[in-house]
């Protein structure tokens, strides 16, 4: 072979080797699961990448209007949420809603929207957790 075959062996061997390694957790898969598990009614506005390997939380933000009813899911591997907490923050980032109830988390939440503005998703961790997950958000009126 010549050394321009060698080249393009030795890249595409790098790049095979990097795409296994983009996305260890795989939270877009697990966010692609979630969004046929939203409840009947509710429709599909945006998916979730939930990957804290090195952060302490994840945080996206979204503007939802007055008079609409969201709901936000979690999934994860293995067991239904494995630690990851959803939590819904008002534009003065006060915890608003989150899916840890009683010191359990369930797996969804509903949040019935009485103000117009952005707000804040954020996903934190309690341990034992897999640091990983996917979300889905949904809507109705």
């Amino acid at each position: 072979m010549n050394k321009i075959g060698y080249v393009i062996v030795l890249a595409s061997l790098f790049f095979l080797a990097a795409s296994e390694f983009t996305d260890p957790c795989n939270s877009g898969k697990l966010a692609d699961e979630c969004i046929p598990k939203l409840s009947e009614g509710f429709n599909f506005l945006k998916s979730y990448k939930v990957d804290g390997a090195t952060k302490d939380k994840v945080e996206y933000s979204y503007v939802f209007m007055k008079g609409t009813q969201y709901m936000i899911n979690l999934c994860a591997n293995g067991t239904a949420t494995e630690g990851v907490v959803v939590s819904i923050l008002d534009k003065d980032r006060n915890k608003i809603a989150t899916s840890k109830i009683n010191g359990q988390i369930v797996s969804a939440i509903n949040y019935p929207c009485n103000a117009s503005g952005i707000y804040y998703i954020q996903y934190t961790f309690d341990e034992p957790s897999s640091r990983c997950g996917g979300s889905a958000l949904g809507f109705k009126r």
